[in-house]
């Protein structure tokens, strides 16, 4: 052994220490507590204790119009002035009808001006000063808090939508607007506000329910690791049921068909061809012609044909598949650790996961509020550049520049931290998806490794290593740390241009230009094949690097070129095992599932007084189902691993071996049988 790739190695550690550089950085700068908290414009949080806006919890948007989606407004960066306010506006106004009417009507005044900045109290101040400094908003429309920030309050009339049963209102600036021009700046909203109730029984739901869920998880397990183990003397009754089940089905259609033929003869109307009818959209009509069902008997005697001449030429490499999937089974009953390695992969999943998103908030809550100066005269060199709003009357630019005032510009920063967030959060994308990749590869490598060492030992299990599986973990990290990692780079730069396709497609799926979209579905599909593609060559990459400890290129082209020389074994190996694998996930997925439902749905008697009293009961009956499935995938995956590890030790030993005693063959008596040798080679001590 030797270390391969040592130049991504190097590259990998780098990136690692410059992630862990950014999210430094990211802390240093953000504060999560503007996504729970709202910040006003002077960068003070709503509802904050032993400040002005102590009663004053719900942040207002004096624009809201500016603002493109909820997702901007809930990570501040929406371009226009925000208010700590104790309540949300309930009707519409404007600052032209207040500011005409607060001499006889100076409770609207009183109203409207809670709404403007602290302090404000002048509505003789002309409309254009106003709305220039920002003193008050231009509007206010009914308004409901969500998040603790004021959003309109949508709801739809006979199919239309409305704010406050009104289909247009002011914006102040001498316009009527339709209420439709809000839908951007609230997509959504109230269908998540609808929601809130249902997430709170939810919530409880799990509350009281949790223990019974994870006694539910660990039935899945046990079931999981017994199916792994009857696979040592089912695997072959079980397909073999399978495919003559699939045998008897269609041999029962085509005689079904022959007998609706048989059956409409001489009834009028059915000798008519389907031509001759043409095209009906009551797809009965097409049932009573004779027709009809002979097309049906000749489809389903071609499928019958075919899959009975596949048994026939491919059934010692149906034996093969099944005799590896029984050597898998028994592999693992030597290594049973094998089994929990999972865990390890999961670990290093969540805790990627948990620091993307913990650096992902942190650098979108980097902003800072950013005020410049805006100034009644043109040639004021003072204007557009950035100033301090609690110093601004100190300084010399208001004897300068006449009514300039220090206001709100936008969330963010001018230095170069700040311009480049969206890049940072790209590379924070980027880095998570190949770390992901790495330990996805790291886990396929070690398991590769150790099954590899059952496969390769003369006797089993006397030659087998005494802990294969750490012995296998501590080669993948001292050895091919460089080579893991350039299969995941490789992955992990392909997944991220899936990302900004879909990101693409989305931003332009309400455009017209039908060869852009066609275009961008070609890509997505494209790429989405690469990416499988990809995936199947890493996975047998890695399987190769465990067992001759090459570099990852060497690795991939002869794994490739392997299993081309053996593809028809590969295809019937895949399809056999991804069919009993998928029975047994449906099997452990379901028979807990229906358990869980007679016992949340108090149809056991013996337990009915130990059922927690529930909101849904589906709940934690869907959580059990789905966490059962994923549990049997965690376990199955090793079983999956297991069986490609020993096709490929398969084809290598018939490759390279020749079943003579210089070169016996390291293959299990089962498999040597099935390829018709008389007796197997004895093999060296």
């Amino acid at each position: 052994r030797h270390c391969t790739d040592i130049i991504c190695c190097v590259i990998f550690i780098v990136v690692i220490l410059g992630y862990i550089a950014l999210g430094v950085v990211a802390w240093v700068h953000g504060d999560p507590r503007k996504v729970i908290y709202p910040t006003d414009s002077y960068g003070q949080f709503c509802g904050q204790r032993d400040t002005l806006n102590e009663n004053k919890t719900i942040l207002f948007y004096f624009n809201i119009l500016k603002c493109a989606s909820p997702v901007v407004l809930i990570n501040l960066q929406c371009p226009t002035t925000q208010l700590c306010v104790s309540k949300c506006p309930d009707r519409f106004a404007t600052y032209i009808d207040v500011q005409a009417s607060y001499r006889y009507r100076p409770d609207q005044w009183n109203y409207f001006r809670q709404f403007c900045k602290p302090g404000f109290n002048n509505p003789r101040k002309s409309v254009a000063q106003v709305l220039r400094d920002e003193d008050c908003p231009s509007m206010i429309i009914p308004s409901r808090p969500f998040l603790k920030r004021c959003f309109p309050d949508f709801s739809t009339k006979n199919g239309v939508l409305t704010v406050a049963n009104q289909t247009t209102f002011k914006d102040g600036r001498g316009k009527t607007r339709n209420v439709t021009d809000l839908r951007e700046a609230a997509n959504g909203i109230n269908n998540v506000l609808d929601a809130r109730s249902v997430g709170m029984k939810i919530f409880e739901d799990y509350a009281i329910s949790w223990y019974w869920i994870l006694i539910g998880l660990f039935i899945a397990m046990m079931l999981s690791l017994l199916f792994l183990v009857l696979l040592r003397f089912t695997a072959g009754v079980l397909f073999w049921i399978f495919i003559f089940g699939v045998i008897g089905i269609i041999g029962y259609g085509i005689w079904h068909c022959y007998w609706e033929y048989d059956h409409l003869k001489g009834i009028p109307g059915s000798d008519l061809t389907v031509y001759d009818i043409g095209f009906q959209t009551d797809f009965k009509v097409y049932l009573q012609l004779r027709q009809t069902w002979l097309a049906f008997m000749i489809i389903l005697c071609g499928v019958e044909v075919i899959i009975i001449l596949m048994l026939i030429f491919l059934r010692n490499r149906i034996r093969i598949a099944i005799a590896l999937l029984k050597e898998g089974s028994r592999a693992i009953g030597y290594i049973m650790s094998t089994l929990f390695y999972p865990i390890v992969t999961f670990l290093l999943i969540a805790i990627c996961i948990s620091y993307w998103a913990v650096t992902a908030v942190f650098l979108a809550t980097s902003g800072e509020p950013v005020y410049k100066v805006m100034a009644n005269q043109t040639l004021c060199k003072y204007a557009n550049l950035t100033c301090d709003p609690e110093t601004f009357n100190t300084t010399n630019v208001t004897k300068l520049c006449p009514g300039a005032q220090c206001t709100f510009a936008f969330y963010g920063g001018e230095s170069l931290y700040h311009k480049y967030i969206f890049i940072f959060q790209l590379v924070n994308a980027f880095v998570f998806l190949w770390l992901v990749n790495f330990a996805i590869a790291l886990g396929q490598c070690t398991l590769a490794g150790a099954f590899a060492s059952y496969y390769w030992a003369y006797r089993k299990p006397a030659d087998i290593p005494l802990w294969p599986l750490f012995s296998s973990f501590g080669r993948a990290i001292r050895y091919h740390t460089g080579s893991l990692a350039f299969g995941a780079l490789i992955l992990a730069i392909v997944q991220l241009i899936r990302v900004i396709l879909e990101y693409l497609d989305h931003k332009l799926k309400g455009t017209q230009n039908s060869f852009t979209r066609f275009l961008l579905c070609c890509l997505k599909c494209c790429f989405w094949c690469l990416e499988k593609f990809l995936k199947f060559i890493n996975r047998n990459a890695y399987i190769m690097i465990a067992i001759y400890g090459k570099n990852f290129c060497t690795s991939a082209k002869e794994a490739f070129f392997l299993l081309m020389r053996n593809v028809v074994r590969v295809a019937v190996l895949d399809k056999v095992t991804d069919f009993l694998l998928f029975l047994g996930k449906i099997l452990v997925a379901g028979g807990v599932g229906v358990l869980a439902f007679f016992f949340f749905t108090q149809r056991i008697p013996v337990f009915a007084q130990e059922v927690p009293m529930l909101n849904y009961y589906w709940v934690p009956l869907l959580t059990v189902i789905i966490g059962s499935y994923l549990v049997a995938h965690g376990f199955f995956s090793v079983y999956a691993m297991c069986v490609d590890t020993l096709f490929l030790c398969f084809c290598e030993d018939l490759e390279r071996n020749d079943g003579s005693t210089a070169k016996p063959y390291f293959m299990s008596a089962s498999l040597h049988r099935i390829l018709g040798k008389k007796k197997l080679s004895p093999k060296k001590a």
